[in-house]
């Protein structure tokens, strides 16, 4: 872990939004100018899956499940009242707002906007965003405000295993709420294939490379794949957004109107998290990671789940893009709120 005095965001992540925003750039130019490609690669699907954007997504989702430490179940018992918030915010609280927030804004605030159709789909992306707490970049987050490092691994590792379960039957309750119809058994494949699998994957690999008992093999090895972290996921994003192409060239205010409620959502889920950290009088270093993780979200599942359910050229696709858009400077502007606070906690 980083000391005090470093900084461990790295190139990627402090400009990811710059990134995001010329991939995107790059996919609408793309999508427009050789839309015969994209439609090749939309071809390649199996079972509602597309090939090419899953591989992508495992790239993603690989790496950041090698840092997941079934061992630090043990510790689970440390600190409870971390914990609880971090589990009642994440899955009790935060999925419900975001569906709340969705139908509240696009079938009542931009209902004269927003095709109900598309409306449905936007809805639907942003509920498998807060269905999706994050994984990977908490660890960064709680670095960046000198959070205890190893009870940030068990919230993270505890959070990982609860999504196995919950994830599935809350996305599809939610959905089910907003009246889209989603079949069960491609929601429970998106959870094996994006969740599951990798998991599974990430703990094989973390145990081989730490024989040991040395985390330093872990660090070096993540260190190395996480170039094509990076590339798996810009990519993905390029091909999103080739595939949105036309639509976004004809309804350019669609990112924006996306992203509001969004910016909602992540801001009120904090407010939430962190005051009740404070109140219940819970140590800066255990409450700013619970708070960080409850806002922060696990873009890569939504994207990969949003593309099985309702395919690459979705509205709910899109949403969960700008929701890799948006997420780098709200959570910037979180870490920096936060350090700011510090003083105010037990």
């Amino acid at each position: 872990m980083a000391t005090a005095d470093e900084t461990p965001l790295g190139v990627f992540e402090r400009y990811l939004s710059l990134w995001v925003a010329l991939c995107i750039a790059a996919g609408v130019a793309l999508g427009l100018a050789v839309p015969g490609l994209f439609s090749a690669i939309a071809g390649l699907e199996y079972a509602s899956v597309n090939l090419v954007v899953a591989v992508f997504i495992w790239v993603m989702i690989y790496p950041m499940m090698v840092n997941v430490d079934f061992a630090s179940l043990k510790d689970v018992g440390k600190k409870p009242k971390g914990l609880c918030i971090t589990l009642v915010v994440n899955w009790l609280i935060k999925p419900f707002t975001m569906a709340a927030l969705g139908i509240l804004f696009f079938e009542f605030l931009f209902a004269g906007i927003v095709d109900p159709q598309n409306a449905k789909e936007y809805i639907a992306g942003m509920i498998l965003l807060g269905v999706a707490p994050c994984t990977a970049m908490v660890f960064v987050w709680s670095q960046l405000v000198r959070g205890d490092a190893n009870y940030t691994l068990v919230q993270v590792s505890i959070n990982d295993i609860v999504m196995v379960f919950a994830f599935a039957p809350i996305a599809a309750l939610l959905l089910g709420v907003t009246d889209i119809i989603v079949p069960w058994e491609t929601l429970f494949l998106s959870v094996i294939l994006y969740v599951v699998i990798p998991l599974a994957a990430g703990y094989v690999t973390r145990r081989s490379l730490d024989r040991t008992g040395h985390h330093e093999r872990i660090a070096q090895f993540t260190a190395r794949v996480k170039p094509f972290s990076v590339m798996g996921l810009l990519a993905t994003v390029v091909l999103l957004f080739g595939f949105q192409a036309q639509t976004i060239v004809d309804k350019p205010m669609v990112i924006a109107l996306i992203a509001i409620p969004l910016l909602v959502q992540s801001y009120g889920i904090f407010a939430i998290a962190y005051a009740w950290g404070y109140l219940w009088r819970v140590p800066f270093s255990t409450a700013a990671p619970a708070a960080l993780i409850g806002t922060s979200n696990f873009f890569e599942l939504a994207v990969a789940v949003a593309i099985s359910l309702f395919g690459l050229n979705s509205g709910a696709a899109l949403a969960t893009v700008v929701g890799v858009l948006v997420e780098v400077p709200v959570m910037l502007s979180l870490v920096a709120f936060a350090n700011r606070t510090r003083s105010h906690f037990a």
